[in-house]
């Protein structure tokens, strides 16, 4: 199941129109509406579309996506101005097709804990903070840029030591498995 879902998204983007613009009606319009990404971002090991849907960005557009005047689909993403940002707006700034040109500086950076202020990763992050621009202060995209970067420092850190604590416990003899009927699902939830 788990080899079908990745296979499922991660030949389609590179190979086939149809994974956003829907095979039977290929429409444009479609395509430039952030459910489109949800279709493989979404789900246990990807909480990308969640991630956007509680956030201010994706409440903006949650409640205003109706109206054409705030989200106007049928113009191109290059003339596009929306009242917030859809996935593709930030993701495929301009109209442009490769998603992983403007894709997130966490995407593919290695290790939790690296160092994102290497000079490896300027481009990136400046690239980043280019596409806030277009709506928010260069100030305010790389303060909030440092807070992520720090919050991925504290995440990191807790990873760490909460694999720290569970290697203990086996050692211990104490970690055995949760019992299965009590074991939480995919969502955490019992």
């Amino acid at each position: 199941g788990d080899t079908a879902g990745c296979t499922f998204c991660h030949t389609s983007p590179e190979e086939r129109c149809s994974t956003c613009h829907q095979r039977h009606q290929f429409n444009p319009a479609v395509a430039r509406k952030s459910e489109q990404c949800k279709t493989c971002h979404w789900g246990k090991d990807h909480r990308d579309w969640e991630a956007y849907d509680i956030s201010i960005h994706g409440t903006v557009y949650q409640v205003n996506k109706w109206d054409p005047t705030q989200f106007d689909m049928s113009k191109k993403l290059a003339d596009a101005d929306y009242v917030g940002p859809t996935c593709q707006y930030c993701h495929m700034r301009g109209g442009h097709h490769n998603v992983q040109r403007l894709s997130t500086v966490y995407t593919s950076m290695g290790m939790s804990n690296a160092d994102r202020g290497a000079p490896l990763w300027k481009e990136k992050r400046d690239t980043w903070v280019s596409v806030c621009d277009d709506c928010h202060s260069p100030r305010f995209a790389r303060e909030n840029l440092q807070a992520m970067d720090e919050a991925c420092k504290d995440a990191g850190l807790k990873y760490t030591e909460t694999f720290k604590v569970a290697e203990n416990l086996m050692l211990d003899g104490m970690g055995e498995p949760m019992p299965k009927d009590l074991a939480p699902d995919w969502s955490g939830q019992h």
